[in-house]
């Protein structure tokens, strides 16, 4: 007789009462990036297959697709099983006149959380990444939106994505950050030099992103031989994160 699965571990996320499962589902390349979007039906299954393993802090953006991969987690999330999981989203980049732009004004950030709320059919985000920081809107600005967002009910918790240490500072100041998300693996380590200390001194969960050098680690360096032209690691083995 098999032994039954063991139980996926909860940690606290920062100092804001946020608690996730220590392992994350990343569903980016579901819909986007890694190759041709992968079919719906399965991708709702191995949803629900993660949940019920235990697995049920899911991370998506509305970049991925874009939109796609957001409505893919709502169909996956019908019924019950919104109140199992932990909803973590991304705003701040948009796609406009052929190319990607980084957003942060106010008006921007309300509509881009109106949107994630409707794709993803629920009454409020759990955690709300900041995507990518815009230099040309001053942080405070941006996490001032973002903080009425909370007060409306419509955002449990704040994150940034890929940001510098000053400004991770600059942005708790005007409200609390739950959780930074960062490239951190054996390729990625910069991070440990300013913003992983920022992070803990100031008690801000870290959420590592590609911990497995985005494949290699685990494929081989053959791994790039392998991929279908739609995959965007055929062009860029390794592609740097920039910080603001």
């Amino acid at each position: 007789m098999a032994s039954a699965p063991a139980a996926v571990p909860r940690v606290k996320l920062g100092s804001q009462g946020m608690e996730v499962s220590a392992q994350g589902l990343g569903c980016m390349g579901m819909s986007a990036f890694y190759g041709a979007p992968k079919p719906e039906p399965d991708m709702v299954a191995l949803i629900r297959h993660a949940v019920a393993a235990g697995v049920t802090f899911l991370d998506t953006s509305d970049m991925y697709g874009p939109h796609t991969n957001e409505m893919l987690l709502g169909k996956a999330l019908q019924g019950d099983m919104r109140e199992k999981v932990d909803l973590a989203t991304k705003f701040g980049i948009s796609f406009a006149d052929n190319k990607w732009n980084i957003r942060g004004d106010p008006a921007y950030v309300r509509a881009a959380c109106e949107g994630s709320l409707k794709r993803l059919g629920v009454d409020c985000i759990d955690l709300y990444y900041q995507h990518r920081i815009d230099k040309n809107v001053p942080i405070e600005v941006t996490i001032g939106e973002l903080k009425k967002l909370v007060e409306e009910g419509k955002i449990k918790y704040i994150g940034l994505s890929e940001a510098s240490a000053s400004t991770i500072r600059r942005a708790h100041a005007v409200h609390p950050i739950t959780a930074v998300q960062l490239e951190w693996s054996l390729w990625s380590r910069d991070v440990e030099e300013d913003i992983i200390p920022t992070c803990r001194e100031l008690g801000i969960g870290i959420v590592p992103y590609s911990p497995l050098g985005r494949g290699f680690f685990s494929g081989g360096a053959k791994l790039i031989d392998s991929l279908s032209d739609q995959d965007y690691r055929k062009a860029y083995a390794q592609i740097p994160a920039r910080k603001s």
